[in-house]
């Protein structure tokens, strides 16, 4: 038997210490929020997705009573940049969640079926997407998909 270590680098900033644009991406992510159909969980997720020419394309989760018919804010994003820019690579992508009125004080991450998703457009563009996770406590930012799934189907086993 061996023992294999996976690492994941992963960097915590103060709101206030991260890029303008990065700010306004998450604030971005907040304010999605807002548009959030949750009924149900009422756990209201934003996301906001920032492609290689500028391009913001926005999301929140959208649930149903039959839960697997729902989507989450991160693909919903995700899906309408690809629908409405499928040229452009995709380059930053933050998520923020709110639940009873507060924005969570710990960082929210993405389910395992956006994170395989938002890889497959990491392999699609060639590029990695920085994540960004908002918490009212701190940011995580992590320089890419492939860091949240480290242990990756993505397709190369088809071929």
């Amino acid at each position: 038997m061996r023992e294999v270590q996976i690492t994941v680098p992963i960097q915590v900033f103060a709101f206030e210490e991260l890029s303008e644009e990065d700010r306004s991406l998450i604030e971005q992510a907040k304010a999605m929020t807002l548009t959030s159909y949750s009924p149900y969980s009422r756990f209201q997720v934003g996301a906001a997705l920032r492609l290689a020419d500028g391009q913001v394309f926005r999301g929140s989760n959208q649930e149903n009573a039959a839960f697997p018919s729902g989507l989450c804010a991160e693909r919903t994003a995700f899906f309408a940049a690809a629908a409405n820019a499928p040229e452009v690579p995709p380059v930053a992508l933050a998520i923020a969640a709110q639940t009873k009125g507060a924005f969570l004080k710990d960082l929210v991450a993405p389910c395992g079926a956006c994170r395989q998703s938002l890889l497959e457009a990491e392999v699609r563009y060639k590029q990695p997407i920085r994540v960004l996770l908002y918490g009212t406590e701190g940011v995580y930012v992590i320089p890419s998909v492939r860091d949240l799934l480290p242990l990756t189907f993505d397709g190369s086993e088809l071929a």
